[in-house]
């Protein structure tokens, strides 16, 4: 027995395990999007693409899918804005620059319902420390506008820190010697940062927006724990609008419908950013 042959009698097992728990799940889920299931009232029928159909006529789907798609492009611009600009900044050397870019790191490590709720308390109306110091009284979390904006405002500040380490990491890999020459010939920041920087930076920040953007579509606890999906399901979400239908209202069926969907909108998302770091690492 060769060791490829070796190799494989270990790969295969991990092959079944995976299999096990992520195809199957998958596909049963599926399975279940062709069925009206109902455990209230012991409803269980196969209706085929029934769901999918009252699917596309359900409105607040519609506003569950516009809602997580305004929240992940807004909260995944600013953060690789503000993460670029960071990862820059801590790239460059400094008196305690480790301490700092140690420290940039606490958003990101503190637990995402922890987040929320201590932002929660931060946009209290009567007693939050915000409204405190803008000296109003703006209803935050009970706005239709402001609540969207406040969960987009929370996800930036527990993210960025990620975004700038993952970049930081990326720019230090760029040799310095391609600026010192830059240097040499009167290149002047701008020019340095687009011709130099940008180019050689384009792979790490097409893995850092897949990261973010799967991540960010699929947005659950933040949103939950900050609003409910309120006021008026302005903010409610796909994982949001999935989690009600499945365990609020235990519509098996539907919900694994909803389900399949953003499974979809992810796969999509993930080919599409695969695509483009393909050519740009060729």
């Amino acid at each position: 027995m060769n060791s490829r042959e070796k190799g494989d009698k270990f790969i295969i097992p991990a092959l079944i395990m995976l299999s096990c728990v992520t195809i199957y799940p998958v596909l049963y889920v599926f399975y279940l999007s062709l069925q009206r299931r109902l455990l209230i009232f012991d409803i269980s029928r196969f209706v085929g693409f029934e769901n999918y159909l009252f699917l596309f006529r359900d409105d607040r789907f519609w506003n569950a899918l516009k809602n997580t798609a305004y929240f992940t492009v807004a909260s995944v611009s600013l953060e690789l804005f503000l993460g670029l600009s960071i990862a820059v900044l801590l790239n460059r050397p400094f008196r305690l620059r480790g301490l700092t870019r140690a420290v940039i790191l606490v958003p990101w490590a503190i637990p995402t319902v922890v987040s929320a709720r201590m932002w929660e308390w931060v946009y209290n109306t009567d007693f939050g420390i915000l409204n405190f110091i803008i000296g109003s009284k703006i209803n935050w979390l009970g706005s239709p506008f402001w609540a969207i904006h406040a969960a987009i405002f929370m996800d930036v500040w527990k993210t960025t820190p990620f975004v700038a380490i993952l970049l930081m990491a990326g720019l230090q890999v760029i040799p310095h010697e391609l600026y010192q020459a830059a240097k040499v010939d009167g290149a002047g920041s701008w020019t340095t940062f687009k011709r130099i920087t940008l180019p050689l930076l384009k792979p790490v920040i097409l893995v850092v927006l897949l990261f973010r953007t799967l991540d960010a579509f699929r947005v659950f606890d933040a949103v939950y724990v900050l609003t409910g999906g309120g006021p008026a399901n302005t903010t409610e979400t796909l994982s949001i609008y999935a989690y009600k239908v499945l365990f609020q209202t235990l519509q098996f069926g539907y919900g694994s419908t909803l389900s399949v969907v953003v499974f979809l909108c992810i796969g999509s998302i993930s080919i599409f950013y695969i695509k483009l770091l393909s050519r740009g690492i060729k």
